[in-house]
């Protein structure tokens, strides 16, 4: 099996950054760099290609960000853009509050999915930080290698998804219910009911020119052509196919742990094991292109 990138060791050193290596299929902690600062192009660059190389990456601060702070940092790796689906802060709309309040049983985004592809052009990457955890533990975030899925399937299934598009959209009920909280407290008044788009089954890299499997339970309805129960078995096999666990990892937030990871390659499930705590999240998504 062929992970993002194989590693040379538990910690490797680029040529500006030490990392740590969070699975052998994806996801790296940096170490020692302060993204409270304004950072130098290199060190951009470093953290880039790490993102690029790991598909998701975290960083340890002692504290939260702070909002402007924050859309500083994310602005050096793309052009922050606003959620269709909550308002924004007042004073920084491209960002929102990730919340789950004490007296809620359903956490925002809960189940595995890549952010908004029933968008035309589906986010770039998307970068989470923890302002508040709940105390017990829990509320863990998973994350899943969508190379690796596409790599390990067999040649024959491959060349069936390369000529299929799936249908994305923001109705699907599983996914629809972990928004309403949030949507009936701060949803803006322009927003459209339902979005939707199509994207290719198997996706290209912009960037790293690797093929990925794009497809996805939360949004992913049925492919084009096709209807919904002609699609759904080939669907069920590809959902429970790319979140093996062998294609995972699992990052422990601490309060000041930021994760950015690239939404054209990685999916993310948020874990729903805190009821009666409060964990919450500030978001930012960055823009992207039409999936090809």
């Amino acid at each position: 099996m062929r992970s993002i990138r194989p590693y040379a060791s538990a910690t490797t050193q680029s040529p500006s950054l030490s990392i740590t290596p969070v699975s052998g299929s994806l996801g790296a902690i940096i170490n020692d760099v302060d993204i409270s600062q304004t950072l130098s192009p290199t060190t951009i660059a470093a953290i880039r290609a790490t993102f690029l190389d790991h598909g998701v990456i975290f960083f340890r601060q002692p504290k939260p960000l702070s909002p402007s702070a924050f859309l500083r940092f994310a602005t050096c790796f793309g052009q922050p853009q606003r959620y269709p689906m909550v308002r924004g802060l007042d004073e920084h709309p491209e960002i929102i509050k990730v919340l789950k309040l004490r007296h809620e049983t359903t956490n925002f985004g809960g189940i595995w999915h890549a952010d908004t592809t029933y968008l035309p052009s589906p986010p770039l990457g998307t970068l989470l930080m923890a302002e508040e955890i709940p105390i017990r533990g829990g509320g863990d975030t998973l994350f899943a290698n969508q190379y690796l899925a596409y790599e390990t399937l067999s040649t024959g299934l491959q060349q069936t998804l390369s000529n299929l598009r799936g249908v994305s959209t923001s109705s699907k009920a599983d996914a629809s219910k972990t928004r309403e909280d949030r949507i009936k407290d701060s949803a803006p008044s322009s927003a459209p009911e339902v979005f939707s788009a199509t994207h290719p089954a198997v996706r290209t890299h912009p960037e790293t020119g690797r093929k990925s499997l794009y497809v996805n339970v939360a949004h992913t309805s049925h492919f084009d052509g096709w209807t919904e129960a002609e699609s759904a078995p080939l669907l069920k096999f590809l959902h429970e196919w790319q979140t093996k666990p062998e294609f995972t990892c699992r990052f422990k937030w601490e309060v000041g742990s930021l994760a950015f990871w690239d939404n054209r390659c990685v999916l993310h499930n948020p874990i729903n094991d805190y009821q009666g705590e409060k964990r919450e999240m500030m978001r930012i998504t960055l823009a992207g292109d039409v999936p090809v």
